[in-house]
């Protein structure tokens, strides 16, 4: 491919060819974010991120929140809204699920932000084993309460 500044393209694209733009700039993100990170957060990031793409063929993933302290951005799989984020600390890997307090979650996985009224998170320790196929029943579950509530809202102010 053609260096950015060489190409004959306009910089403001339109349609899809400016969504797989923005698609393949955002994976490039998260392929570095999970680079950085290494060891097991690393690993677990990827882990996670290849179970959400399995759960949903659908998604997007994007990175939102970029700033210069957090140049990466924080990794964010959506599809009719957002479905879930992916951040590593010290001690953990946390996967907030946006619409989390609407969704039954049999297998236990949520065990963190219980208290909010709308979202809720995995917090996901070094050495833990995760539950892959109740993961990823929770973002198939996600999506759809996304779709359902998406359809029950008409457009509004600030919506497109």
């Amino acid at each position: 491919m053609a260096p950015e500044s060489k190409r004959s393209e306009p910089k403001a694209e339109s349609g899809a060819h400016a969504q797989r733009a923005t698609a393949t700039e955002a994976s490039r993100l998260v392929d570095e974010r999970i680079r950085s990170l290494g060891g097991w957060r690393g690993e677990t990031l990827a882990e996670v991120r290849r179970l959400v793409f399995e759960a949903d063929r659908d998604i997007v993933e994007e990175c939102k929140w970029i700033k210069p302290s957090n140049p990466q951005g924080v990794p964010v799989w959506s599809h009719a809204g957002i479905v879930c984020t992916g951040e590593a600390y010290k001690q953990v890997v946390k996967l907030t699920v946006a619409r989390g307090a609407s969704l039954a979650d049999p297998r236990g996985l949520f065990n963190a932000s219980l208290d909010g009224g709308t979202r809720r998170a995995i917090d996901i320790r070094e050495g833990e084993v995760f539950d892959a196929e109740a993961f990823k029943a929770l973002i198939q579950a996600a999506v759809a309460e996304n779709l359902r509530s998406g359809a029950a809202k008409p457009p509004g102010r600030g919506r497109t």
